[in-house]
C-alpha cells in the first residue's frame, strides 16, 4: 500500500492552497464491520511515528524539586508544582485553557493523587491524564519519545484522524509515519488494515487525497 500512500501525500500537498503556516498533513481512516457501542471496539493508543510529527508540540511536566528543575533544562514548556496544582484546582477556567493548550501531561508518580483531585476533572474528559513517572527519572527521554508520538483513537465513530507528519517533510517520510499508524490497526482490529473503508491523506486545510 505504501505507492498508493505515497501519490496520495504527494496529491494532498499538491492541492492545498499556500498558508502562512506549515500545516500538518493528516491521515483519515474509515473502518468498516466495527460497533463502536461496544467498549472493546474503541481504543485510545499512542502510536511512536518514526520520523517524527515535524511540528512541535506543547507538553507538561508536573513536578516538584530536582525532577521540576531537571524538566525545565529538558525543555519542557511548562512545570506544573504542588502550589500550582492547587491554584489550578480553585480557577476552573485556567485549567481548561492550560488542558487546551498543551499536548502531553507527565506527573511525578506520588504528586499523582493530588493531579486527580485538582486535575483530573479537567484532564480526564480530554484524555489527557498524565503518565506518571519515578521521581528519580531523567526527563529527557520522556520528552524526545512524546515529541514523536500521536494519539491515535476511536472513539463514537468508527473513524480514525491523525497527524502524520507535517507538510515539509518530504513524501517518503510521511508515508512511513502513516504506515505506522496502521500498524495500530493491524494489533487492535479482528482483521487489522483489511477493516479499512476508506483512507485520505489531507493538510490541515486542504482537500482530502483518497488512498483506498
Amino acid at each position: 500500500m505504501n505507492q498508493e500512500i505515497l501519490e496520495a501525500v504527494k496529491k494532498a500537498k499538491s492541492e492545498s492552497r499556500p498558508r502562512n503556516f506549515t500545516q500538518s498533513m493528516d491521515v483519515v481512516i474509515n473502518i468498516k464491520d466495527l460497533d463502536v457501542k461496544k467498549p472493546e471496539n474503541r481504543f485510545d493508543e499512542e502510536v511512536f511515528l518514526p520520523n517524527g510529527r515535524g511540528k512541535g508540540i506543547k507538553i507538561a511536566f508536573i513536578a516538584d524539586g530536582e525532577l521540576a528543575v531537571q524538566a525545565k533544562n529538558a525543555g519542557a514548556d511548562l512545570v506544573i508544582t504542588k502550589e500550582d496544582l492547587e491554584d489550578l484546582g480553585k480557577n476552573r477556567k485556567k485549567a481548561k485553557k492550560m488542558a487546551n493548550e498543551y499536548t502531553f501531561f507527565v506527573a511525578q508518580a506520588d504528586m499523582m493523587p493530588q493531579v486527580g483531585r485538582f486535575l483530573g476533572p479537567v484532564l480526564g474528559p480530554r484524555k489527557k491524564m498524565p503518565k506518571p513517572v519515578p521521581a528519580t527519572i531523567k526527563p529527557d527521554p520522556i520528552m524526545e519519545r512524546l515529541n514523536n508520538t500521536v494519539k491515535v483513537r476511536i472513539k463514537d465513530q468508527p473513524v480514525i484522524q491523525a497527524i502524520v507528519g507535517s507538510q515539509d517533510m518530504e513524501d517518503e517520510v510521511i508515508a512511513d509515519n502513516v504506515e505506522a499508524v496502521l500498524g495500530i490497526l493491524d494489533r487492535k482490529l479482528e482483521k487489522g488494515r483489511n477493516q479499512i473503508k476508506s483512507m485520505y491523506i489531507k493538510t490541515t486545510m486542504g482537500p482530502v487525497a483518497r488512498v483506498i
